[in-house]
């Protein structure tokens, strides 16, 4: 396929990462909305953007602009793409995905059957046989976007959602998504080369994307299925070249990567998660209380994402919790930057720490932040700070 406009979708307040990771990739950005970033290229461009991206979800390649405003138009249009030479023949299944927000209907799951059963008589029309089709994504997704008349019909080269990496066989309660955690990471002011320390680690999923990036593996190499795999003429070696390169890219880590956690589920499930994604080597692991985890001496990043009362636990209980926090900080981290990912900003006044920056994310649909502490020495503290603002 032709070069055409790729759109790498994201979450609102991430794409300011996606940005900088396809300028690191050579890429151009064309265009930015709040929650993707449009560049252009091949498929084997979009490949090398499943095997690299951190923070995106989705890595959407365009086959058809056009202007709909019945159901009826949309299956006109669809039917006009040569999808026989795009669906694998053999075993081919296809799903539609999509996002609409139109007056034109009110059933996405009816437009997105208009769009797949135009899909599949095209196919039947030209070759006499006709694909599965069905909800799953592990095969050739398509991509719908339908807002008022304009639509966009993509092919999802990704399928599944990057965020799913595949590591994460043992999640924890509320487990933060991969690409919010790799985005997190970045987000901080961590050399990748000194200590990152996690506290409260949960299932691991921060300290696992910090051991990703502190080696610069490529997130995609632990993943054996993408949406591109399953398009006619899939360049097979091309894709095995790419890895080969992302492999020799590794470099080794010669810092400290520390999570600890009290609950014996969470280390568990740490270690197993560390373990199926190639770094649990790298990653000490310890069950004890967050105050009691280890701080290597000079400095670094400690980075917490404790509960904030939105999904797990009370928050009248977690004053204490936070209060606590900024006693450790304060105490044990001197030298640091301290981190806390929470989205409860009237907790977080407990922490009794002045903040150096609050950066703005999204946890689903909960407005977070990642507040910034530099930990002084005890002469450079502010321990009349009431509020973390």
């Amino acid at each position: 396929m032709n070069k055409s406009s790729i759109l790498i979708t994201c979450p609102k307040r991430m794409t300011v990462y996606v940005k900088q990771e396809l300028t690191d990739l050579g890429y151009p950005i064309i265009e930015e909305s709040q929650a993707g970033v449009f560049t252009e290229g091949s498929i084997a461009d979009t490949m090398r953007m499943n095997l690299y991206m951190r923070t995106s979800s989705r890595v959407l390649y365009l086959l058809k602009e056009c202007n709909v405003s019945t159901p009826e138009d949309l299956y006109y249009h669809t039917s006009k793409i040569p999808w026989e030479s795009i669906v694998p023949l053999k075993n081919g299944y296809v799903s539609v995905i999509s996002a609409i927000d139109t007056p034109s209907i009110d059933n996405t799951q009816y437009a997105n059957v208009k769009c797949k059963d135009a899909i599949v008589d095209r196919i039947r029309s030209k070759t006499g046989n006709r694909p599965d089709s069905g909800s799953e994504t592990d095969y050739t997704v398509v991509f719908l976007y339908w807002k008022d008349t304009d639509c966009y019909i993509y092919l999802d080269t990704s399928g599944t959602p990057l965020s799913r990496r595949g590591y994460r066989m043992m999640p924890h309660a509320a487990p933060m998504r991969e690409t919010l955690a790799a985005a997190t990471v970045l987000a901080t002011r961590w050399d990748k080369k000194s200590a990152f320390v996690n506290p409260m680690c949960g299932s691991g999923t921060l300290i696992i994307e910090a051991a990703l990036i502190g080696t610069n593996r490529a997130p995609g190499l632990l993943r054996n299925n993408f949406g591109f795999m399953h398009i006619q003429n899939y360049d097979i070696q091309l894709w095995q070249s790419m890895k080969e390169t992302a492999q020799k890219e590794i470099i080794p880590f010669n810092g400290r990567l520390i999570a600890s956690d009290r609950d014996a589920k969470a280390v568990q499930a740490t270690r197993e998660n560390a373990k199926k994604a190639g770094v649990g080597n790298l990653i000490s692991v310890s069950r004890c209380d967050f105050k009691e985890t280890e701080i290597p001496y000079d400095n670094g990043v400690i980075m917490l994402n404790p509960e904030y009362g939105e999904r797990l636990g009370n928050s009248e209980n977690l004053q204490s919790v936070y209060r606590e926090i900024g006693n450790f900080f304060k105490q044990r981290c001197s030298g640091y930057y301290g981190y806390i990912f929470t989205g409860n900003l009237d907790l977080a006044k407990n922490i009794g720490l002045k903040t150096k920056r609050r950066i703005e994310f999204y946890n689903a649909d909960i407005d977070c932040r990642l507040l910034e502490f530099e930990l002084y020495d005890g002469k450079k503290t502010y321990p009349n700070a009431d509020t973390a603002n």
